[in-house]
């Protein structure tokens, strides 16, 4: 397949490289010596908050990740978490967008990426990026959270830690996310009526199965929304976050959305990998083990609230206007309330923008007064789902989304 079109104001790789500060000559001349490959990789290079992958020799030893890991609390191989008091904006810049890795982050240049689609149809497919330039656009903000997002407050509430990286409140940030319906893509291999699912297959041949990968029911990879894309918040993907192309499965848990996206296996019957038997499952007495996984496996992320502040806090008396994040896989949010009296009374927090699959950030006015305080928060969404009273613990410490007491000291 070749790439259609010319640099009018609807062609998607247009929209992505005059985001980036691309004039329309130097996207014509790049477009005609390299196609989509070269002139994202020269949307890499311009892009201030991008840090150059070339200054590391090929051959040098990579780095963990490519951006810069002072805002963060940096978890190592597993990632960055962001600070959600530094997080102030509706969509998270993508400086300030939190990494979650299997191993170190990928860097790949467009020019030798392809996408193969595979496995049980009748015409395996390789697609490049011209390729998946010439399908329809699809544009969405979405925001995305890792399944263990909010795992350390198992230890730091009930009092029972669990196993693995402990994530804080930062894992999950919010997105406008540019690209292709991965329905289109499998249309064009031609799947068969009997497809039971795929599984994604990424890049990062350092993660344990040497190459990320997770599966998705055909429903969920069929859905409209659910998107391969090749632009964030505007611009191309940087490498931390799957560049030059990934999965965004909105309301899903961060291990479905692959980055650094290469392969496509179609299949007949359910795959079980380690990320959905023993990795990625609920375990705990109760959760009932379901098909070949040990335990739950967890695919829809939970109703979550949190504050953007410190944990703890500490603020100076007086009149505090706070705001926080709020977010459903079920829908958009109806309600923020918040409470400063150990939950025997609740306020209502204003709501800010929604759209798509976003989160919303919500303000209170709180006045201060000196000694030890909490605050505590919960959503409900349009659907009714509101944040439970207590969570089930399991083992690996997924899905917490119990109303967060916030610790705030006030001089």
């Amino acid at each position: 397949m070749g790439r259609q079109g010319t640099a009018g104001s609807d062609d998607p790789l247009w929209r992505v490289a005059s985001a980036s500060g691309m004039s329309r000559r130097r996207f014509l001349s790049l477009l005609v010596a390299g196609g989509a490959a070269a002139v994202l990789a020269a949307c890499r290079d311009d892009v201030p908050d991008w840090p150059v992958a070339q200054q590391h020799a090929r051959g040098a030893v990579a780095p963990l990740v490519f951006k810069d890991t002072s805002p963060f609390v940096d978890h190592g191989r597993a990632g960055l978490e962001a600070r959600p008091e530094l997080l102030d904006e509706w969509l998270t810049p993508r400086e300030l967008f939190f990494v979650r890795n299997n191993s170190r982050s990928v860097d790949v240049a467009a020019e030798d990426w392809s996408l193969s689609i595979e496995g049980a149809i009748d015409h395996p497919t390789e697609l490049r990026l011209d390729d998946l330039f010439a399908l329809p656009t699809r544009t969405l903000v979405s925001y995305v959270e890792c399944a263990g997002n909010q795992r350390a407050m198992f230890d730091l509430i009930q009092g029972r830690p669990a196993e693995g990286t402990q994530w804080g409140r930062g894992a999950v940030s919010n997105a406008e996310w540019q690209g292709v319906a991965l329905a289109d893509v499998l249309a064009l291999a031609g799947i068969p009526a009997s497809t039971a699912g795929v599984l994604l297959i990424g890049l990062d041949v350092g993660s344990p199965e040497r190459g990320f990968r997770r599966y998705l029911p055909i429903d969920q990879a069929l859905h409209p929304d659910t998107l391969l894309a090749y632009a964030m918040n505007g611009a191309p993907l940087p490498p931390d976050h799957g560049y030059p192309l990934r999965a965004i499965v909105p309301g899903w848990v961060g291990a479905s959305q692959v980055k650094w996206l290469n392969r496509i296996v179609v299949s007949e019957e359910p795959l079980w990998t380690r990320n959905n038997t023993t990795s990625y499952v609920m375990l705990g007495e109760d959760y009932e083990p379901e098909g070949e996984a040990e335990g739950r496996v967890v695919t829809l992320q939970t109703i979550k609230s949190a504050l953007a502040l410190p944990w703890p806090a500490r603020l100076s008396r007086g009149e505090h206007r706070l705001h926080g994040f709020a977010h459903s896989p079920h829908g958009p949010i109806a309600q923020v309330q918040w409470s400063d009296d150990g939950g025997r009374s609740w306020r209502d927090a204003r709501l800010g923008r929604q759209r798509d699959y976003s989160w919303v950030r919500f303000e209170l006015e709180w006045s201060a007064t000196p000694g030890e305080h909490t605050i505590t928060t919960r959503a409900t969404d349009i659907e009714g789902n509101t944040q439970p009273d207590s969570v089930p613990f399991n083992e690996k410490g997924y899905l917490f989304n119990q109303p967060l007491p916030h610790p705030i000291s006030v001089a």
